[in-house]
């Protein structure tokens, strides 16, 4: 079973990711058939596209014969019948279970035997869609982000039932449209929508906790941690209402496990009204007159002319050691008697400052029984960042913290201080998305790489969660979530199996194996 090029594709709703994944088709070559339950609204699609590919022309994207070709292939149908010809039917219709069923039950008594079915669900289960069908083999999930034409990530669901042939002719063909497919298994929130939730749990935790206030966490998570959006900036943006939904849809598809649960401030933003942009305020304000935000950032201090540094094997030690030798601080190579531990850290002034695991910088104080403790935040990229988060232990003098202030913007850094929670943000985000993208792969939901691929094509992460967690070291990243569970209990940070089983097998220099060549 398989949509050759050339073949005849059928786009189920006229919404806009019908309307997308109806020009990406018919870009590919085929002739599309468009039909929504208003037939009205299919022929504005169909002019929709063909305004999007004279715009493509205009600006040189895209040659003007090969747009117009694209156009010529595609038409609104009135009827269901008119896809009767069709390869494969590409359902895009509201995301409700009975709708998308009575949907596919009219269209097997229209298509031939031989033709693909697909969903565009993004949170529904491809195994119950199919069950109604006298055939459930041939239904399959094409899960398109928005906007289809412009997203290059694909996720390729399978149902319990659906025939691993047309799961495989699905990847190929999708592949032949130029996008990138990954494979997954019909779980809830597939990889994407599964694996991204600890990006806005562990912020909503932040906020609630009172680690910063929205705009400093935003400006953390993208300043220090690469991503593209802040957590909060990206849930005004998407909807609230709409983030809500599928963090409740994935935490009832999980029977309430409590690493899915909602946060109390997702439902009271609801509840409120504060929908994000949609509303003109959400987290933030919006319109003519929404006073500005910025994110907390420290007064300046003075430059210490020289800093201990003990050695760590790690890049992000190594690149903060290039900036400050670069901003002309005497870096001095130095260990345990500059009171630092072995894993790596800098002495300045009698403050030790250090990359956080997990711990708060009180408690883990209390511990070394140094009271002058400061930690810093997971970089991303230490040597181009312009901002790194700061906590300061409770025991910690004024002096010692001033001069960890001043070590850091000597090296370039806008410095943020947030209260001192454990985990921080950054590694504390990082850890989680690792941690749940192992879960995925461990339970056989997809491969490693294709979790990897998903989080970058599908969210814009700076790196896939696993390759970023082998960067850390996985055994850093097993010992934040250790005190991240000692802290807050072990059901929301229960490290994964697959985690614990690498670092068995390998220790120290144990990673996941991601490749940048199969995705499968």
């Amino acid at each position: 079973m398989e949509a050759a090029a050339g073949s005849i594709v059928g786009v189920v709703g006229a919404g806009v990711m019908g309307t997308g994944i109806a020009q990406v088709a018919a870009l590919a070559g085929h002739e599309v058939r468009l039909w929504n339950h208003r037939p009205e609204r299919a022929r504005k699609a169909v002019d929709d596209v063909g305004r999007a590919l004279g715009r493509l022309v205009e600006k040189g994207r895209l040659d003007a014969a090969a747009g117009n070709a694209a156009r010529a292939r595609l038409r609104a149908v009135d009827t269901l019948d008119a896809l009767a010809g069709a390869g494969i039917v590409i359902e895009s219709v509201v995301e409700d279970l009975d709708a998308k069923r009575a949907v596919f039950g009219a269209l097997e008594a229209v298509v031939d035997a031989g033709c693909m079915l697909a969903t565009n669900t993004s949170s529904l289960s491809v195994t119950a869609i199919g069950a109604g069908l006298a055939r459930p083999e041939r239904l399959v999930g094409l899960h398109f982000f928005n906007p289809a034409p412009l997203m290059p990530l694909v996720e390729v669901v399978r149902g319990l039932a659906t025939d691993p042939a047309v799961a495989d002719a699905a990847y190929a063909l999708v592949a032949a449209w130029g996008k990138q497919p990954v494979r997954a298994a019909s779980t809830p929130g597939f990889i994407v929508n599964r694996v991204a939730r600890p990006f806005y749990g562990e912020a909503l935790r932040l906020l609630t906790e009172g680690a910063g206030d929205v705009a400093t966490l935003d400006a953390v998570l993208r300043d220090c941690g690469g991503f593209r959006m802040g957590p909060f900036e990206l849930m005004d943006l998407v909807g609230t209402d709409i983030n809500l939904a599928v963090t409740q849809a994935v935490f009832d598809g999980y029977f309430n496990d409590p690493r899915y649960a909602p946060a109390i401030v997702q439902r009271e933003m609801v509840a409120a009204g504060f929908l994000g942009r949609k509303s003109g305020r959400g987290y933030y304000r919006y319109g003519d007159g929404a006073p500005p935000a910025a994110p907390h950032t420290e007064p300046p201090q003075p430059a210490p002319a020289i800093v201990h540094v003990a050695h760590a094997p790690d890049p992000l030690h190594a690149q903060l050691r290039a900036r400050l030798q670069a901003a002309g601080v005497e870096c001095v190579a130095s260990g345990l008697q500059a009171g630092l531990s072995s894993g790596g850290g800098f002495g300045v002034d009698g403050v030790r400052v250090m990359l956080t695991d997990g711990r708060s910088a009180t408690r883990r104080a209390a511990d070394d029984r140094y009271p002058d403790l400061v930690v810093f935040d997971l970089l991303h990229d230490a040597a181009n960042a312009p901002r790194i988060a700061l906590a300061r232990a409770d025991q910690c003098a004024d002096g010692p913290w001033h001069a960890a202030v001043g070590l850091f913007q000597a090296a370039g850094f806008a410095v943020t201080r947030l209260d001192d929670v454990p985990g921080m943000a950054v590694m504390r985000t990082v850890a989680m998305l690792a941690n749940e993208a192992a879960d995925a792969v461990n339970q056989g939901v997809c491969s490693a790489a294709a979790v990897d691929a998903a989080m970058r094509l599908g969210v814009n992460y700076p790196r896939g969660p696993l390759a970023w967690a082998e960067t850390v070291g996985l055994a850093h990243v097993h010992a934040v979530l250790a005190n991240l569970a000692a802290t807050y209990g072990a059901d929301r940070y229960r490290i994964s199996p697959l985690l614990r089983r690498r670092l068995a097998a390998a220790g120290q220099g144990a990673r996941f194996h991601t490749t940048q060549g199969e995705l499968a």
